[in-house]
């Protein structure tokens, strides 16, 4: 039974406790309350647009940068094939070449 009272005691003392703090509070005006809530409102679209400018900027810069290295990219890609076709094309130059040589050998071996 002692405890429930403690308990009763404490929870009236609590609720005291509470009402003595909120009374301690300093209330903002309602004046005080528009002028700061502007101020948020003023700043958060203010973040948003600046937010918004580098996003369209960066997607910009981004999608030409990224349409240059593809061209980049591509051309090497060219210079690449056709630097290995012309190498394909000159060993098979140069190989037929050393065929014919081979032959000719062959041939004047055997005529002698």
């Amino acid at each position: 039974m002692a405890n429930v009272e403690k308990n009763k005691n404490e929870g009236k003392h609590f609720f005291k406790d509470f009402k003595a703090e909120l009374k301690k509070v300093i209330w903002p005006t309602p004046k005080q309350v528009a002028n700061s809530t502007i101020a948020v409102i003023t700043i958060v679209l203010l973040t948003a647009a600046i937010v918004f400018v580098l996003d369209l900027a960066f997607e910009t810069l981004n999608t030409h940068g990224v349409n240059r290295l593809r061209n980049i990219v591509k051309t090497e890609e060219s210079a690449t094939q056709t630097n290995t076709i012309e190498n394909a094309v000159s060993e098979n130059t140069v190989s037929d070449n050393t065929i014919a040589d081979d032959n000719t050998i062959e041939d004047n071996t055997i005529s002698e």
